[in-house]
């Protein structure tokens, strides 16, 4: 890489307020960057948590205070300069500039690309009609809680984890809600067949309407242009007062590819978050990164401790500083009193190990390959999940009778 005369004097233009972009700006101070710090954001708020938004947010229980990860003072006092309510149009890696949308112009000696993941859209009639969201950020948020109340049916279109945990929050609100899943089952692409068939029954259990094996066609709205039903490809129609799309999201990559970075399905990135360009780094949702606890397989994470981990690799390796271990990746999800936490990638796995008891809720589903685990899935079990973690990030084998038997501590499991 050609080098910058003093790495701790740079001007670093960040693209991105999410997460992954408010988290590197407070690594980058911490770890002794004391040049030009420029955070461009889209939005009007300072970074802040987006987990929540489908969870505490839509329920009311969290405000926008409560979910920034630091008062917008923290960003003044640390010399770093917020610039929301901006958008980056261009890159010109050449002159090493970013444009803004009416003009602007923010040069850099290192630009961090860290612009997250947008909805999957669906290119179908009636995809313009009113009351029909996605969840991407607090003004879908507050769109949504708008129509989350008794007497209101509201239709989730996806059953992956957004759309399981806003059904789970319209219930809360005392909404209706049915989820509709073109999968044969809900959860499909991103967990286990008998996870899926347990968040099935607990969310039928709790009055959510699940429709599976069932592709949308279109979107139908009355006079007034408001969504109130959803026509299926085989004929059903089904009534609606307002609509969720959660059909997955892709990575926001436009400005990369435009600006000739390679990408493959996000930005590519090496293991220290490095794009092809060496005065471009890129973090979280929107990179194709290699994973070095699965031999380097390149992945796309969808997480906020992937934006976290590729947080400390970039600002690491801009300052010079050793690199941190790698990180099992994890993910979470929250619906009614169900705690769901997943580590590692199943990758290749074999078969699957059940410990505990689906009946009371209380279990982990580990993903095996041989004496190996690759993944863990653990409802209301940390110990499991904690546990699992570790034995994924050492490689060590296990026994499974051991495993297989919660009378067993998890920390007594290693062959």
């Amino acid at each position: 890489m050609a080098e910058i005369p003093d790495p701790k004097e740079a001007r670093i233009v960040v693209v991105g307020a999410g997460h992954a972009g408010g988290t590197i700006v407070g690594l980058l101070r911490d770890l002794g960057h004391t040049g030009p710090l420029i955070l461009i954001g889209e939005e009007a708020a300072a970074p802040y948590q987006r987990p929540p938004l489908s969870k505490d947010f839509l329920k009311g229980v969290a405000n926008l205070e409560s979910l920034l990860l630091r008062a917008e003072k923290y960003y003044h006092e640390r010399h770093i300069t917020l610039r929301l309510r901006a958008r980056v149009e261009a890159i010109d890696p050449l002159a090493k500039q970013v444009r803004l949308e009416g003009g602007g112009i923010e040069a850099y000696d290192i630009l961090i690309l860290a612009t997250g993941s947008q909805a999957r859209r669906l290119a179908i009639p009636g995809a313009d009609l009113k009351d029909l969201f996605e969840l991407r950020n607090i003004p879908d948020a507050e769109s949504i809680k708008a129509v989350l109340h008794p007497g209101h049916r509201l239709a989730i279109v996806g059953g992956g984890y957004v759309g399981l945990e806003v059904a789970a929050s319209a219930r809360a609100l005392g909404a209706e809600a049915v989820v509709i899943e073109r999968e044969s089952r809900v959860l499909a692409r991103v967990a286990s067949e008998p996870l899926s068939r347990f968040f099935e029954k607990f969310h039928t259990d709790h009055g959510v309407t699940i429709i599976t094996n069932a592709e949308v066609a279109a979107f139908e709205g009355g006079s007034n242009g408001f969504v109130n039903a959803i026509r299926l490809k085989d004929g059903r129609r089904i009534e609606c007062d307002a609509a969720v799309i959660g059909v997955g999201a892709v990575a926001s990559d436009q400005l990369a590819r435009t600006a000739g970075l390679a990408c493959e399905n996000g930005v590519v990135v090496d293991e220290t978050a490095r794009t092809s360009d060496p005065f471009i780094y890129a973090i979280g949702d929107m990179t194709w990164r290699p994973l070095p606890l699965y031999d380097g397989r390149m992945f796309r994470l969808e997480s906020v401790p992937n934006a976290l981990e590729q947080a400390k690799q970039a600002a690491c390796a801009i300052l010079g500083k050793p690199a941190p271990e790698p990180a099992v990746p994890w993910f979470w999800s929250d619906q009614y009193d169900l705690k769901l936490q997943i580590a590692g990638v199943p990758f290749d796995a074999e078969d699957l190990l059940i410990r505990g008891s689906m009946d009371t809720a209380k279990f982990a589903i580990f993903h095996m390959k041989g004496d190996r685990i690759l993944a863990v899935e653990a409802v209301n079990a940390p110990a499991e999940f904690m546990g699992g973690k570790q034995l994924i990030g050492t490689g060590k084998n296990v026994s499974r009778e051991r495993l297989a038997d919660p009378s067993v501590r998890i920390k007594e499991v290693a062959a």
